[in-house]
């Protein structure tokens, strides 16, 4: 007895909904002054962040991705029960075991769905994308959720001025659907990543190379801890280079994107970027002053900022673009679908 196997015709994914989500209490440049030694204008000066938002004790990387993840499915005006599959890209799980992603399918109610957690720190919603778009293209799901979501505070070290002024919380979340008639959708995509950069930016405790001990809490070892001169010399460079590539790749200019949603880590970063993609500034979204670094979050979060400014057109193509810890590199090239 033979068995007579369905071939799946490849499909294109497109986003076609988007739901964001921030907890409502702030975090100043004027309330960081009372805590280190900083203050506001070099704040602004060095990274372009005005505030960021916090989560209240109690408050989950889950929940986060649950608010988000329900403003996506209202957006697109779907239950729960409709997903196949949860994507969380993050580096504050709620917890070691079990993914974040379950907690979040258990939240949402969504019983048909399956899923796991993605960790590749900034770059984590970009490189969850691609991998939720497999899914889609293989014919196997039809419907997808890519979320990224991080409660910062929850690693951060509030005397070392150095990174309590950059991070905040927050989640995005997109839908992911097969393409219908001519639409594009995501086009194609360059992944990278530097291992040897590893040392430049973690956070050394609680895995298992350095478990959780008396000794790695009195080291601090629960904090993030990074080289800021290194981290931001590659970000300048890569973040360029993934974008270069991937419109070279595909025969295109910066001046023909729409919208260059970058990842939110640094303002001049971003703009520096953007110049060297020969891209006008009006076309470039930048956040990063309402919400600072939310690591997985920021370019869903930025997605959700450009549709409120009316940024995004149906047939405009997008360029997303990240860099983070690993060290990880990601870039996206897609058309926008409604």
């Amino acid at each position: 007895m033979s068995l007579t196997l369905k071939v799946r015709v490849p499909v294109r994914a497109k986003i076609s909904a988007v739901g964001t989500y921030v907890p409502p209490k702030l975090l100043t440049n004027a309330d960081l002054e009372k805590m280190v030694d900083t203050n506001d204008q070099w704040i602004q000066e060095r990274t372009g962040i005005r505030e960021r938002h916090i989560v209240d004790p109690g408050v989950a990387t889950s929940d986060l991705a649950v608010e988000a993840a329900k403003r996506c499915l209202a957006m697109r005006g779907i239950d729960a029960s409709e997903i196949d599959a949860i994507l969380v890209a993050t580096v504050t799980p709620d917890m070691t075991f079990p993914a974040t992603a379950c907690l979040v399918q258990n939240k949402l109610g969504a019983p048909h769905a399956w899923g796991f957690d993605l960790s590749a720190a900034c770059s984590g919603f970009v490189y969850a994308l691609q991998v939720g778009a497999k899914f889609v293209e293989s014919g196997a799901h039809k419907k997808v959720l890519v979320i990224g979501a991080d409660v910062m505070s929850s690693i951060i070290d509030y005397t070392d001025r150095s990174t309590c002024i950059l991070f905040g919380d927050g989640a995005g979340c997109v839908l992911l659907e097969p393409c219908e008639g001519d639409e594009v959708g995501l086009v194609d995509f360059w992944h990278e990543v530097d291992g040897s950069g590893g040392a430049s930016l973690n956070m050394l405790g609680g895995g298992s190379l350095h478990p959780t001990s008396q000794e790695t809490l009195d080291k601090r070892m629960h904090y993030i801890h990074q080289d800021g001169q290194a981290v931001y010399k590659f970000a300048v460079r890569k973040m360029a280079e993934a974008a270069e590539k991937i419109l070279e790749r595909n025969g295109i200019e910066g001046s023909e994107l729409a919208c260059f949603i970058p990842h939110q880590a640094n303002k001049r970063i971003i703009l520096s970027t953007a110049e060297r993609l020969g891209m006008p500034v009006d076309s470039v979204i930048i956040n990063i002053d309402r919400y600072g670094n939310t690591t997985a979050a920021t370019i869903p979060l930025a997605i959700g900022t450009a549709l409120e400014e009316g940024r995004l057109k149906k047939g405009g193509l997008v360029l997303l673009a990240s860099v983070g810890a690993g060290f990880t590199v990601g870039a996206t090239l897609l058309q926008w679908e409604f």
